[in-house]
């Protein structure tokens, strides 16, 4: 599960919400204004997802903010679904809906052209298509493997078949968007498959937050980071790669080709790696403190502080011992 944002605002959309079968690969696109909170991202599963397959066994995602919110923890763990958080995007937790991400961006593309704005118009057809067509990691589509029986069978539309004006314009666009999705769904399979055969020195990304995409966002916080350069040691499976990290890295050194961008000329970068947490995340940033408490602690007083974090929602903010709050971030003052 994971988000696609920055889209241009079609029918009052701008991000879409892509939910993907571990098993299966079948997959859901909800489209979803913004902004939103967990309540509406759950109402939305509900209505699109959980009506179709009922409640699932786990939940694997990044740690979004909406993820990480009280409520969307809260929610699940009473639904007995476990939430199972990616720490540096390995192939293991979310890489797929990754891949995804990037399929979908390339089929909405094509489709929309220079319209961009409707794209809301075209998400349905894009699942349908994304779902009948077949997935080489099951060896069939992702509609035989859930439903057990192939996609019905796709009749082109012959032009002038109907003496309705509009149905004719209509299903001739829907044959040339067919045939755009197919060619660029094969060309982005073998662009990833290309991807998965990289060697030498490669970089990594690392990104704590959704996925934005489509424009170029003025916070650049929010926009992903590149680090290395780092040395391949190992070919993992058939799309991830194993990086010779610095000893000092306290993070797992396999990742999905999709975190990774090959260096290019002969120049080599510092191979560095920012500070990170022991569940292998860019540690979270506090803005600014909201409140402040005196609690016992054993036979003592100590202060806490309600403290604010960045890019997450105000009521997910947590109390903090001040003391510990000043070690783990001696440059932030209160």
């Amino acid at each position: 599960m994971d988000f696609i944002e920055g889209l241009p605002l079609s029918h009052g959309k701008s991000t879409i919400l892509v939910v993907i079968d571990m098993l299966t690969k079948y997959g859901h696109f909800l489209p979803l204004h913004h902004p939103y909170t967990a309540s509406l991202v759950a109402q939305e599963f509900l209505y699109h997802v959980y009506k179709l397959h009922g409640a699932p066994e786990a939940i694997v995602s990044d740690r979004d903010k909406i993820f990480l919110s009280n409520f969307w923890q809260d929610l699940f763990r009473y639904l007995g679904v476990k939430l199972r958080m990616s720490t540096t995007y390995h192939p293991q937790t979310d890489g797929q809906t990754e891949i995804l991400n990037k399929c979908l961006e390339t089929y909405l593309c094509c489709m929309t052209g220079e319209t961009p704005s409707t794209w809301f118009s075209w998400l349905p057809l894009a699942e349908w298509w994304y779902n009948t067509t077949y997935h080489s990691f099951i060896r069939c589509t992702p509609y035989e493997a859930l439903y057990g029986q192939e996609p019905p069978l796709h009749f082109p539309y012959l032009a002038g078949a109907s003496f309705v004006a509009s149905v004719d314009r209509s299903l001739k666009q829907r044959e040339v968007m067919r045939r755009l999705l197919k060619f660029h769904l094969s060309r982005a399979q073998d662009h990833m498959k290309q991807m998965a055969d990289r060697r030498d020195l490669v970089y990594l990304k690392l990104q704590p937050y959704r996925q934005h995409s489509l424009r170029h966002f003025k916070n650049q916080k929010l926009s992903p980071q590149y680090f290395g350069s780092f040395p391949v040691v190992a070919h993992i499976g058939t799309v991830a790669y194993k990086l010779q990290l610095p000893e000092s890295a306290r993070i797992h050194p396999t990742f999905h080709v999709s975190q990774l961008k090959k260096h290019v000329g002969s120049a080599v970068h510092a191979s560095t790696l920012p500070p990170m947490g022991s569940d292998g995340v860019l540690l979270k940033t506090p803005v600014r403190i909201l409140n402040h408490r005196m609690v016992k602690q054993g036979n003592h007083a100590a202060v806490e502080v309600l403290v604010e974090w960045a890019d997450t929602f105000p009521e997910d903010s947590t109390w903090e011992n001040l003391d510990s709050l000043r070690r783990r971030v001696p440059t932030f003052d209160p």
